[in-house]
C-alpha cells in the first residue's frame, strides 16, 4: 500500500504572528499568580466571539440589550453554566471547579468559526489547555474539534497522541492513553457503566489503551477494558472486554480476527483451542 504522510501546510506569516501573540498572552494570563481561570475564559471567549465590541463588563452592563444576548453574554462565564458532569455523584467538587473554566474554554472554542476547522490554531490552542486539565500529557499532543470528557482530571495521556473529531473521552474512572495512541473520528472510550437494573447504580472501571493502539471510526470501549500494546479496534466495532496486543477487533461484540503482520510470535495466537478429550 502506498505511503502517505502528512504534507506541511503553512498559514500568511501575519496570521502565524497573530496566533504566537495570542497563544502567548492566553498562556500568560492562565500562568499568572492568583489567575482567575473563569474571568480568563470567559474574556478569551468575548474577544473571539464579539472581536471589537469593548469588554464583557461593557456589554454586559449595558440593559438596552435584550434579555436573549445578555443571556448569551452571561453563558460565555463559566460560572453562569453546568456541565453534565457536576450532577455525577463521584465528581470532585473541588477538582472539577479547578478544570471546568478550561473544559468550558475548550468546547466553546471549538464553536467559533476560528476554532471549528482552524487546525493551525485549534491544534496549538488545545495542547495549551490541556496539561492545566489532564492528569497527565506527554509532549506533541493533537487533538481536533469537537472532543469532549466527563471530568477531564482522570486522564492520562502519554507522548504523540492523536485524537480525532467528535470523539467522548468518558474519564469518570479513569482512562489512560499510551505513547502514539490514535483515536479516530466519532470514536468512544468509557470507564464507567450502569446496572442493567438500576441506573443509579453505576460502576467505575478504569480503561486503559497501551502504546500504539489504534481505536478506528465510530467504535466504542466500554469501561475497564485495556486495549494491548498495538491493538486495533476496528471500525463500528464494540469492544466490552479487553483486547490482544497486535490483534485486530471487529464486529459488536469485538472479536479477533487476525494478528497484526508485525506481531511478535507469541501473539499470533488468535483464540483458544479446545483441549481434546479422546486421548489424542
Amino acid at each position: 500500500m502506498p505511503h502517505r504522510p502528512l504534507k506541511k501546510v503553512t498559514v500568511p506569516a501575519a496570521v502565524r504572528r497573530l496566533t504566537d501573540t495570542f497563544l502567548a498572552d492566553l498562556d500568560a494570563a492562565l500562568a499568572a499568580p492568583g489567575a482567575n481561570w473563569n474571568v480568563v475564559a470567559r474574556d478569551t471567549l468575548f474577544s473571539l466571539a464579539y472581536p471589537g465590541q469593548g469588554s464583557w463588563q461593557e456589554r454586559a452592563d449595558d440593559r438596552t440589550l435584550p434579555a436573549a444576548s445578555r443571556l448569551a453574554l452571561a453563558a460565555l462565564d463559566p460560572r453562569s453554566i453546568t456541565l453534565e458532569p457536576e450532577y455525577y455523584a463521584e465528581v470532585d467538587t473541588a477538582r472539577f471547579a479547578r478544570v471546568k473554566p478550561l473544559l468550558w474554554l475548550w468546547y466553546s472554542f471549538d464553536r467559533l468559526p476560528i476554532g471549528g476547522q482552524h487546525v493551525a490554531v485549534g491544534i496549538e490552542f488545545r495542547r495549551l489547555l490541556a496539561p492545566r486539565i489532564f492528569a497527565r500529557v506527554g509532549a506533541n499532543f493533537k487533538c481536533f474539534q469537537h472532543v469532549e470528557f466527563s471530568f477531564g482530571y482522570q486522564l492520562e495521556v502519554g507522548d504523540d497522541v492523536v485524537v480525532h473529531r467528535h470523539v467522548l473521552l468518558d474519564d469518570r474512572g479513569g482512562i489512560t492513553l499510551g505513547n502514539r495512541v490514535s483515536i479516530s473520528d466519532y470514536a468512544n472510550i468509557y470507564s464507567h457503566t450502569h446496572s442493567i437494573v438500576d441506573q443509579k447504580d453505576v460502576t467505575s472501571l478504569p480503561t486503559v489503551l497501551e502504546d500504539d493502539v489504534r481505536i478506528t471510526y465510530h467504535a466504542t470501549v466500554l469501561a475497564g477494558a485495556r486495549v494491548g500494546e498495538n491493538g486495533m479496534v476496528g471500525a463500528m466495532a464494540l469492544a466490552t472486554r479487553d483486547v490482544r496486543p497486535y490483534h485486530v477487533y471487529v464486529g459488536i461484540p469485538a472479536k479477533s480476527i487476525r494478528v497484526k503482520p508485525n506481531a511478535p510470535r507469541h501473539t499470533a495466537e488468535t483464540h483458544r483451542v479446545p483441549k481434546r478429550h479422546d486421548g489424542g
